[in-house]
């Protein structure tokens, strides 16, 4: 257990912090025509280009030293050993296991679980190929058309964002829909979408006994049973992902189509598992095994590369190189994709579920920040959204690029003109423009004297804000795993060196356990609360609806 802080690499980054915070990136791409090149790593075809980063060569090297000091080659074999690195629930941290495409055993307690994931694997093929060719039929024998996916969090975003993202590979005539929300208006929205003779619903829930996810599975077997007139019904459209054979069974679920989980898959890394079944119905089994090849990929880039080499490592470092020494405390993620609009909302579970944390391994409270806020919006529309605080706000905000070089749907000029607004607002972003620059430009626009003694300030940009681009070469199922395991990896990886667990989420639960006491009190006796919360209460109590 190391603190970062107390480490000879931190104490050398802090004195070099002092030397470079005032240089200028447009300075080191001037003085270094070569920098592009140096500064930027390939993975398939995958280019991750970070030269337009507040570093040098030193910079780099010292975030390394950090990396090593912080035993992060050490926690990597750990984690891929199957040591139970996620400590508090003593627990194994194995989605590297479910995306596992060599022959090498993967042990837990001395016991190898690749054969479990490749027999579920093979469960997940039967089952998606017999909805795809229509011989798993609904209760009336009509064919599926549509999936409905019953989860939250990582059982609903993880799917959820890799379905929208890989849209062109939907089976045509068969239609994915997620319900999470336990807001009544979320289920009844998707149902009004649905016919029930043609609906196949897939509970998510490890334990069955998600709050969320098994009010609205009720609901929808409600619903179910209401319009096909018979409980036998529930068995021809309800599957569980799930390991309470007892609670799916009372369900009325046939068993034998319950799929298995295990407790060393966390949920917000869950999609490649069986939580990925409704990708691999409406994708079909064959692309969501290379969705699983490409995340591989990575695994074995991040088990081996060297770390000044290694993608994930250099993400991970350059984030705590803005954190903890810039102060930056977000991270915005700007897809020029349309089919990634989800791809922020996911990494935003992924990350801060991971690394919100303010206890160390050791149980005390560090001093230094740790795991950032995490937003974005596809581009264009981040651009005339929030991108004017990137360019001239008063927060320092690392931004990641993310864009494919070919596009699904060509059309004209689009994509040509999406991508120039990808490359340009990067360097936009890293060049800035000087008062003069700006006072130059509105000279030879034609504004009078006083037109740019007003609007100089105006229109002059600071820029040497930093940013990473992925450039890909189009949005498959296989480039998208390695997008997906990149960042997984890069948020472990900023854990390690932050001396804290990323694989527990203990934060979520005071919550929950507060709403088991109010949600009785809202129609029966109350109980002892703060003013305000009384206050609310009180309220509803008063304002509430009859419920039939």
């Amino acid at each position: 257990m190391v603190d970062p802080t107390h480490t000879e690499a931190w104490r050398a980054l802090q004195a070099h912090y002092d030397e470079v915070r005032d240089m200028h990136m447009r300075d080191l791409f001037d003085e270094d025509p070569a920098r592009a090149g140096r500064l930027s790593s390939t993975l398939g075809d995958l280019l991750f280009d970070y030269s337009k980063n507040r570093v040098t060569d030193r910079s780099v090297s010292l975030l390394v030293e950090l990396a090593e000091e912080c035993g992060v080659r050490d926690w990597i074999e750990r984690m891929f050993a199957g040591d139970a690195i996620n400590a508090t629930e003593g627990r194994a941290v194995l989605h590297t296991a479910l995306r596992n495409r060599g022959d090498r055993p993967v042990m837990v307690h001395d016991v190898d679980v690749m054969p479990d994931v490749r027999r579920v694997l093979e469960q997940m093929r039967r089952f998606a190929e017999a909805v795809r060719d229509g011989s798993r039929a609904g209760h009336t024998g009509r064919a599926i058309t549509d999936v409905v996916n019953i989860g939250i969090g990582g059982s609903d975003l993880g799917p959820f964002m890799v379905t929208e993202a890989l849209r062109p590979y939907w089976k045509e005539g068969l239609r994915a829909h997620f319900v999470s929300n336990v807001d009544g208006t979320h289920l009844s929205e998707v149902l009004r979408e649905v016919r029930a003779e043609t609906t196949l619903f897939i509970v998510a829930s490890k334990t069955f006994t998600t709050q969320e996810t098994l009010t609205n599975a009720r609901s929808a077997r409600q619903w179910l049973v209401e319009r096909l007139g018979s409980e036998d019904a529930v068995a021809k459209h309800f599957v569980a992902l799930s390991t309470n054979r007892e609670a799916v069974t009372a369900f009325g679920i046939d068993p034998d189509n319950m799929f298995e989980l295990w407790d060393w898959v966390g949920g917000r890394y869950s999609l490649w598992s069986a939580i990925g079944l409704s990708i691999a119905c409406v994708l079909g089994m064959e692309h969501f095994e290379d969705l699983l090849a490409g995340a591989y990929e990575v695994d074995e880039h991040f088990r081996t590369a060297p770390l000044r080499e290694n993608i994930p490592v250099l993400m991970a470092l350059l984030g705590v190189w803005y954190g903890d020494f810039f102060g930056a405390t977000s991270h915005a993620v700007l897809p020029y994709d349309q089919y990634l609009h989800r791809f922020p909302a996911y990494l935003q579970q992924a990350d801060m579920e991971s690394n919100g944390k303010r206890t160390s391994r050791e149980g005390e409270v560090v001093a230094y920040g740790t795991g950032p806020i995490v937003w974005g919006e596809p581009g264009t529309n981040g651009q005339h959204a929030f991108f004017q605080l990137l360019h001239q706000g008063t927060h320092l905000v690392p931004c990641d690029f993310i864009v494919p070089a070919q596009s699904q749907n060509p059309l004209g000029q689009h994509h040509d003109i999406l991508v120039a607004n990808c490359i340009a607002q990067a360097e936009a972003l890293m060049r800035g423009k000087t008062e003069e620059e700006a006072r130059d430009e509105l000279r030879r626009s034609g504004a009078s004297k006083d037109q740019v003694v007003l609007l100089a300030p105006h229109k002059a940009f600071p820029g040497n804000r930093p940013s990473n681009t992925f450039m890909l070469e189009k949005l498959t199922p296989r480039t998208l795993g390695r997008l997906i395991a990149l960042y997984e990896h890069k948020i472990f990886v900023q854990g390690v060196i932050w001396n804290i667990y990323s694989f527990d989420q203990w934060g979520v639960e005071l919550g929950k356990q507060l709403a088991k006491v109010v949600l009785p009190e809202l129609t029966g006796q109350l109980g002892e609360h703060d003013s305000s919360t009384q206050q609310l209460i009180e309220y509803y109590r008063l304002h509430r609806e009859s419920v039939s």
